[in-house]
């Protein structure tokens, strides 16, 4: 290349740079012998920024023109800077929810009115106030997050009429709102204040629905609250509608017949299979997606059991066993728990479900009848996961109603005495003072100390822990198994309860009925060698003379201790605590010790009178200290001051 062009290369080049930092209004230094940059598609060459009589830097400004109409609206003070950032939001929330105004003054006045210290003229003067403003729109506010708590509470607190008026304005679209998130919470307080005619048509309304809100998850939470509050008509339309498509369809029949399941397919000469093949197709979507802790869910199983053959109660039995620790620890050992690994939904699961199912279908009679079923049909790896899965819970069961029965079940059926013992028995020993003077806490030492005596367990009781699948239990009893816990009828318990007055009587009808306990399904161990293993090689035993010795007059006065410290006393059944002579003989010497305190000579009386004063000899005890001892314990305290070798006077 010619060294004239490369000048005139270098030239052009420099002029480009000159032309961009005019235009970008730099104002830089010019060289000094460069050429014009002529315009595109014209020969006048463009003016400098000199002969413009532009000052250098102008010509930025005018190209930042939209700059600075942006910086006049940014605020400079960091006041006016939320208040600008608060009425962009205010704007944006406008656009999105038209009712955003609404729902405002909304929340003003529920602030108001959810007061505790307000009168309750006050209250009611701005509960009408909200009521006009929501006048018209009450669908629109209650799939509204905020707004529908407001008028959750102006239902709560409103006039009967207001609340009528409130029911019919939503009565067309329950149907739609007990589908949706908010609302439902709604739906749940308009039928907790609804009338008798109120429930009833909104049961009816429910008709055809039933199957399929149940395995809607927010409204199947609906339907279970409609179960609670229904009278037992009503529950049984709302669960006939899960036995056979004529009783969905046809409602007349719900409510002509009632019952049991067996007893309609009788009356309305059903078929047997047809009903099992719809009632199956019901159930499994609920059991495939986990939704068993339901009453309304329970009762159908166990309706379900009642027609079902074999394959299919199996199948259904195989299917819940792994939800039964559902929401514990046990229940995902194959996943790490570390908290990186885990999402935040799962999080959040097991934030909501941190009670096992097992434990959270305790609440219904019906529900222990389907945890017993699970624990007697499981195989062993079965078992230990459901006694692992409710590590942590054995507090809350051992009180409760129901779950005291399925700790029985537990103590009566698994062989794995190591590992009933570190989850179970472990827990009980440190609040056996508290099982003891506890209703339904003394019925698992009673269970261990006299298993299956009709004299601490009632016959609904019993039931429960014999029920079975009846095809099941077919089988097991054609394979030559006993399914049943004990086989007991009503002149036996009748027997063993009425021979409260002599301790000899009582002895052999407890012998017999003893005789009568079997052996439950799956179970291997003899069972007295499971008792001795669970009550004494656990050291439980111990813990519990030294409990009843340190509390003795305690537990002697109150109802429900009495029973348990005659059981201890006497060696519990068939000599189980023979090897504790010494601990024994201590037990009857604090007996003893107390019954011989002298009486008072002028008792104060009081409503309390007749269990708290003990008085008297050994030989000569009141009839007010009779009456706070255990059953037959007049024959203990007889003997108590000349007491024999290990347990003779007390026999």
């Amino acid at each position: 290349m010619a060294p004239g062009e490369e000048k005139s290369l270098g030239g052009s080049k420099k002029r480009k740079r000159e032309s961009f930092s005019t235009a970008k209004g730099g104002g830089g230094p010019k060289s000094k012998g460069a050429t014009k940059p002529h315009m595109k598609g014209s020969e006048k060459p463009l003016k400098r920024a000199s002969e413009k009589s532009i000052k250098p830097g102008h010509g930025a400004a005018a190209a930042d023109v939209g700059g600075e109409k942006k910086k006049k609206k940014e605020p400079k003070t960091p006041r006016e800077r939320r208040l600008a950032a608060k009425e962009m939001s205010e704007s944006r929330k406008r656009k999105r929810k038209p009712n955003y105004d609404l729902e405002r003054d909304l929340a003003l006045l529920w602030e108001k009115m959810r007061c505790y210290n307000i009168s309750k003229e006050e209250r009611s003067k701005f509960v009408t106030q909200a009521l006009q403003k929501m006048n018209g729109k009450f669908l629109e506010i209650a799939g509204s997050h905020v707004s529908a708590r407001v008028l959750q509470t102006c239902i709560k607190y409103c006039s009967q009429s207001e609340r009528d008026s409130i029911f019919d304005a939503l009565r067309p679209h329950f149907l739609t709102l007990i589908r949706k998130k908010y609302a439902v919470h709604l739906v749940k307080k308009l039928l907790d204040t609804a009338t008798k005619k109120q429930l009833e048509w909104f049961i009816s309304s429910l008709h055809g629905h039933v199957a399929s809100l149940l395995r809607h998850t927010v409204g199947s939470a609906v339907v279970e609250h409609v179960f609670h509050l229904a009278n037992g008509c009503q529950k049984q339309s709302l669960l006939m509608e899960m036995y056979s498509t004529e009783l969905q369809l046809f409602k007349d029949l719900t409510v002509a017949n009632t019952g049991r399941l067996v007893d309609i397919i009788s009356k309305l000469g059903l078929q047997k299979s047809s009903v099992l093949q719809h009632m199956t197709l019901t159930i499994q979507p609920l059991l495939e997606k986990g939704i068993v802790d339901y009453s309304i869910v329970h009762t159908a199983l166990i309706e379900y059991f009642t027609i079902a053959d074999k394959s299919s109660a199996t199948d259904v039995i195989q299917q819940l066993i792994p939800l039964l620790v559902q929401g514990s620890s046990v229940s995902d050992e194959s996943e790490p728990l570390t908290a990186p690994d885990l999402s935040k939904k799962n999080k959040s699961k097991r934030k909501r479900s941190a009670e096992p199912l097992l434990v959270r279908m305790m609440h219904s009679r019906d529900g222990l009848k389907l945890g017993i079923l699970c624990i007697k049909h499981g195989t062993a790896k079965e078992r230990k996961k459901i006694v692992k899965g409710m590590k942590g819970h054995i507090r809350k069961l051992a009180f409760d109603q129901y779950g005291s029965l399925l700790l029985i079940c537990i103590l009566s059926i698994v062989d794995d005495t190591k590992l009933v013992t570190k989850i179970v028995i472990q827990e009980l020993q440190k609040m056996l003072k508290e099982l003891v003077l506890d209703k339904n806490g003394r019925r698992l030492l009673l269970q261990l100390l006299h298993p299956q005596c009709p004299r601490y367990l009632s016959p609904d009781d019993l039931a429960c822990l014999n029920y079975d699948v009846p095809s099941l239990a077919l089988q097991e009893s054609q394979s030559g198994h006993e399914f049943s816990f004990m086989s007991f009828n009503g002149e036996e318990s009748q027997e063993c309860s009425d021979n409260k007055a002599d301790t000899s009587n009582h002895n052999k009808n407890a012998e017999e009925c003893e005789k009568t306990t079997q052996l439950p399904v799956g179970s291997k161990k003899d069972p007295s060698l499971r008792r001795h293993e669970l009550l004494v090689d656990s050291a439980l035993a111990e813990s519990l003379f030294e409990t009843c010795i340190a509390n003795v007059g305690q537990l002697l006065r109150s109802n429900f201790g009495k029973e348990v410290i005659y059981e201890v006393a006497v060696g519990g059944s068939e000599g189980a605590l023979q090897s504790l002579s010494d601990k024994t003989d201590a037990l009857h010497e604090a007996i003893a010790s107390l019954a011989a305190v002298p009486k008072p000579k002028n008792p104060k009386r009081s409503m309390f009178s007749r269990t708290s004063i003990l008085a008297g000899p050994s030989e000569n005890l009141s009839s007010t200290a009779l009456t706070s001892l255990p059953l037959y314990g007049k024959q203990l305290y007889k003997g108590s001051a000349t007491y024999g070798p290990k347990g003779t006077a007390l026999r």
